[in-house]
């Protein structure tokens, strides 16, 4: 098998089960690094967007009257309605799809984005609803009691805290981010032209070579040029700690793309890590077997790229 001539370097047998239970016992149970657990640029921006408004609702901090002034501070200031749901830590789009009961005894349900809508009039009843809101949700009483002493500080941990959702999109971000240094500077050391989240039109503009896609948005994690065997090479990354079902299509899904890739003459350079594929051993067998070029981080720091793109 060609692809077992990448492992020469490596004093391996030419065995394609020993090579495999090489790979499998070098993958990596973790690729975190401090960075990952929050965003802080994006923390940041979300809150420069609002900052007036929250600066604003400053003003309700150890008021004795605050329903009053709560009312007061949203007729003279109604974009403050906009930034009321993220107190709580909800998404304004995420208001929108969201039922709200009012009654505890009907369980009536119904959508409150209204509330938090300036352009809605502020009629009689939406000031009652905004003052239900503002009791029930539990903001008046630790506005009252100085539990926030300021608010732009506050929402600020509110955004760390929803921020750590994002952590699993977060994951493939890291691999690429790890990957992308590796290959950064092989690219250097041989003179390669790469292009890190390709499309077809950026592949087209920057190389003009045509590729065909098998989806209308195939984005590829990176793409490499040799421009002396005048050949594209596609690599894609991704890394999962954890087992479960989906890593037996996903391995079956880069089978399919390698003949697709293959049939364009171009070769599909496969870069999977994490323990999880430990618990679909047999899945990503059959795909090391049928694809030439399928490595973890391990082996890509040795230098197995050398052998298949220069």
């Amino acid at each position: 098998m060609k692809y077992l001539q990448t492992y020469k370097s490596l004093n391996l047998p030419n065995d394609s089960e020993k090579v495999f239970g090489y790979l499998i016992s070098t993958l990596k149970d973790s690729i975190f690094t401090w960075d990952y657990f929050v965003e802080f640029e994006k923390v940041k921006e979300n809150i420069t967007k609002i900052e007036k408004e929250l600066n604003l609702l400053n003003v309700l901090v150890g008021k004795s009257n605050i329903e009053k002034e709560f009312i007061k501070l949203i007729e003279e200031y109604p974009k403050v309605r906009t930034v009321l749901p993220i107190l709580i830590a909800i998404r304004n789009n995420k208001v929108k799809e969201t039922q709200i009961i009012d009654d505890i005894d009907t369980l009536i349900s119904e959508n409150k984005e209204a509330l938090f809508n300036p352009a809605v009039g502020l009629s009689s009843k939406l000031k009652e609803d905004l003052i239900k809101f503002f009791k029930e949700s539990g903001l008046k009483q630790i506005f009252e009691d100085k539990n926030i002493k300021n608010v732009v500080d506050y929402c600020f941990g509110v955004e760390v805290g929803m921020d750590t959702n994002a952590r699993k999109n977060r994951t493939g971000t890291s691999m690429e981010s790890l990957v992308g240094k590796i290959i950064e500077k092989f690219c250097k050391d041989n003179n390669l032209d790469c292009i890190p989240q390709a499309t077809q039109s950026k592949i087209k503009n920057k190389w003009n070579f045509d590729i065909q896609l098998d989806k209308t948005d195939r984005r590829f994690d990176f793409v490499i040029f040799n421009k002396a065997k005048n050949k594209i090479f596609v690599l894609e990354t991704n890394f999962y700690s954890g087992g479960g079902s989906k890593l037996k299509s996903t391995a079956g899904e880069y089978k399919s793309l390698h003949n697709f890739l293959k049939n364009q003459n171009i070769d599909l350079i496969w870069i999977t890590d994490g323990v999880g594929w430990k618990t679909t051993k047999k899945a990503l067998y059959e795909t090391y077997l049928h694809n030439n070029y399928l490595f973890n981080i391990e082996l890509i720091k040795k230098d197995v790229l050398k052998d298949i793109i220069l």
